[in-house]
């Protein structure tokens, strides 16, 4: 399946193909839902995309697609259907797992959040000092990172109390969130589908012991996105404060339910309904759109271009929006995680590399840290900026058209570079000849040729999240099908987990490190002795 894309040519200049086709950007771009997605500053052109395409059909994604929707059991290495979509199917059209309707209790699950959250906001349901005024949301992986970008992207829209996210079993993270904050106006959330998850349960067991600190029933100002009544039952959790969800939603994919009620606590269950708006309009996009005009399918052939067929190992995700400051970390775990795997769905081993590094910071912050290498450094980084045309404060307008400025002036300057003549011109301009002259024009050089794309929006709305972030989902679902992986489970994480429960007793000093390789035995030896042990 592979060998006619490999064999596609990837030496074209980038700005070879804007003078071969003046139409180039309105040709290589798709547009849906008010977004445009240009991918013309890359080095694919209409040899290689129908290539790109044929690769899409040959591997089955619109069937492969078509069956995720209808709740066939696509995740195969755990016997799951993969059904986040159902979570912000408002209209509640039917969705069969096993031949049962699911749409009832996923309907009914948002209203309760959605009452829940109202009581929370308007004063209604009381801590034991009077109304709430911050949440602590206590997560790690996908309990976190999706509902810690989303608040942080919807900040304008933020009329509810604080809330705060707290992930990492480090200490510091709960001392330092908890630090002035008053826990008798203070609700705990803990989000753990089994709660079981050792950080996560650490962190809220600290939590409650400091909720008993200062008010005489601690439980009564907690709530729990878990599966399990009986542990969260055994915490004194109520069941009208529980929020549960089903296997068929994958822990990266739950901002869009229970998961999410950080941010519907945040922003009001109608402006949390509009984010859900925003992705089931994408989830539409991506059933009814043909193959060439379908962002997320475009979005993923030029993954694959720069990963598998250019070979480019990272993908530097840049938002030049603050606000998706969080949303590069997100999206390393939605992709890396998905798709971090070398193995294809039958056991075989998969011929070609499959998931990237994802990485990147928001513009402008990046221009001054690393774009130095994406510029001018040795290895070639596909660039992916977002930008939105509007900003949310009028007032400020000016700094938003600066923004827009760098971010174009970015995605022009990694295509265009400069030459070792224009950068001889430069240095004699300033008065210098000779060597000094050749040596100093080396070093203002830039390749150029380097890709890009561009995702255009007009305003970061929680509908227009909603569409971001479905966007991406549906882009590493199409890549998993080309690459031939499950994207859904993550038996990666798994082995770390079970070696630092075994070792934590080590690490404690209440069980002998024999056994252990010298590297760990030192290590566990150091931190012993430091710590007094």
């Amino acid at each position: 399946m592979w060998d006619d894309v490999k064999a596609l040519d990837t030496s074209a200049k980038i700005v070879d193909l804007f003078a071969a086709d003046p139409d180039r950007a309105e040709d290589f771009s798709a547009t849906a839902l008010e977004m445009l997605f240009d991918y013309s500053k890359t080095g694919i052109d209409g040899a290689s995309r129908r290539a790109l395409l044929a690769l899409a059909q040959n591997a089955g994604v619109e069937a492969k697609r078509d069956a995720m929707f209808a709740g066939e059991v696509i995740n195969e290495t755990e016997g799951r259907a993969v059904l986040h979509t159902a979570l912000r199917n408002l209209d509640g059209d039917p969705v069969l797992v096993e031949g049962f309707d699911v749409m009832p209790e996923v309907l009914a699950t948002l209203d309760r959040m959605e009452r829940f959250a109202e009581e929370l906001r308007s004063g209604a349901f009381q801590g034991q000092g009077g109304k709430i005024t911050d949440v602590v949301n206590i997560g790690i992986g996908g309990s976190d990172l999706g509902p810690a970008m989303a608040t942080l992207a919807l900040a304008p829209y933020h009329d509810g109390p604080r809330v705060h996210y707290v992930s990492n079993v480090d200490g510091a993270h709960i001392a330092d969130t908890l630090r002035g904050l008053d826990p008798a106006k203070t609700l705990v959330i803990v989000a753990s589908k089994t709660f079981t998850t050792i950080e996560t349960m650490t962190n809220a067991r600290t939590a409650m012991a400091w909720m008993s600190e200062a008010v005489t029933e601690p439980a009564a100002q907690f709530a729990a996105l878990s599966t399990s009544e009986e542990k969260t039952a055994a915490m004194g959790i109520p069941a009208s404060r529980v929020f549960g969800f089903e296997d068929w939603v994958g822990g990266r994919y739950s901002l869009w339910g229970p998961i999410g009620l950080g941010i519907m606590i945040a922003v009001g269950g109608p402006a949390f309904r509009a984010f859900l708006r925003g992705a089931q309009a994408m989830d539409r996009h991506f059933c009814a759109a043909e193959l060439g005009e379908n962002l997320p399918v475009m979005l993923a052939l030029v993954g694959i271009w720069h990963n598998q067929i250019c070979g480019h190992t990272t993908r530097a995700v840049l938002p030049y929006d603050q606000r998706l400051s969080r949303l590069p970390a997100y999206l390393q775990q939605l992709e890396m995680e998905s798709n971090g795997k070398s193995v294809r769905m039958d056991g075989s081993d998969s011929p070609v590399h499959t998931g990237p590094v994802v990485w990147g910071e928001p513009g402008t912050n990046g221009q001054h840290a690393f774009y130095q290498l994406i510029h001018q450094g040795s290895r070639v980084v596909p660039c992916e900026f977002l930008l939105a045309a509007i900003g949310h404060e009028p007032d400020l307008a000016h700094q938003h058209d600066l923004l827009a400025a760098n971010c174009l002036a970015q995605s022009e300057a990694l295509m265009k570079g400069r030459s070792l003549a224009e950068a001889r011109a430069l240095m004699a301009a300033k008065g210098l000849s000779g060597d000094e002259l050749e040596r100093q024009a080396r070093h203002r050089v830039f390749a150029g040729n380097r890709p890009s794309t561009v995702l255009l929006y007009p305003k970061l709305t929680p509908e227009i999240l909603g569409q971001i972030i479905a966007l991406y989902e549906h882009r590493v679902f199409v890549e998993g099908v080309i690459l031939g992986i499950n994207s859904f489970d993550q038996w990666g994480v798994e082995l770390g987990k079970e070696l630092a429960t075994a070792l934590q007793p080590i690490v404690e000093g209440r069980e002998s490190a024999a056994g252990k390789d010298s590297s760990t035995r030192g290590l566990v030896h150091y931190i012993r002795t430091r710590a007094g042990g």
